[in-house]
């Protein structure tokens, strides 16, 4: 599928949150959580956007995205006003869907960009799951699922976290093998 005009949104986002960082300004962690969950559901979509239940993923892209704009637009605001100024010039050119970062391949073997300090895991299901599914298990052991695919999933989260949250989505297999 081509690249969605709020991938490029995301990624304007990812790299105002990095450039922040660098500055050393102090991030709510809310606003990656936000721009994790925004990839996520992102990838879940492309995965089938004809899928009607695929296609109420947009409003929550949406809500994602627009809660971190705010949230790191307000903290750019404090950086100055050109600043900020710049981050709305790129924010508005990928709104209106202008190419301004190529966007990686998602088929890619090797999982770039882990969170600091977060451990991660690959699962491959015979068949494709729900998001809703697996998304009430991320919320209670406190780790991120990101689809890469409609079978292909990555958690992230503490080492212990992914093991609670595996032992509750190994139930998943044994369906499949039915």
């Amino acid at each position: 599928m081509n690249d969605l005009p709020v991938e490029q949104t995301w990624m304007v986002l990812v790299e105002l949150l990095t450039d922040l960082r660098k500055k050393k300004v102090e991030i709510d962690p809310a606003i990656p959580e936000d721009i994790r969950m925004a990839k996520t559901t992102i990838n879940f979509y492309k995965v089938n956007p004809a899928d009607p239940e695929r296609m109420n993923e947009l409003k929550r892209i949406n809500d994602f995205i627009n809660s971190a704009q705010d949230s790191l637009l307000d903290l750019a605001e404090e950086q100055g006003k050109e600043y900020r100024s710049k981050w709305i010039e790129k924010l508005t050119k990928a709104s209106r869907g202008e190419k301004i970062y190529d966007v990686p391949d998602k088929k890619s073997k090797f999982i770039i960009g882990t969170p600091p300090g977060f451990s991660m895991v690959r699962i491959t299901f015979k068949k494709p799951i729900h998001e809703e599914r697996l998304q009430e298990i991320a919320e209670y052991h406190n780790v991120i699922i990101e689809f890469q695919t409609d079978v292909l999933i990555i958690i992230y989260g503490d080492k212990k976290n992914i093991q609670e949250s595996l032992k509750e989505i190994s139930s998943f297999f044994k369906e499949q093998i039915d």
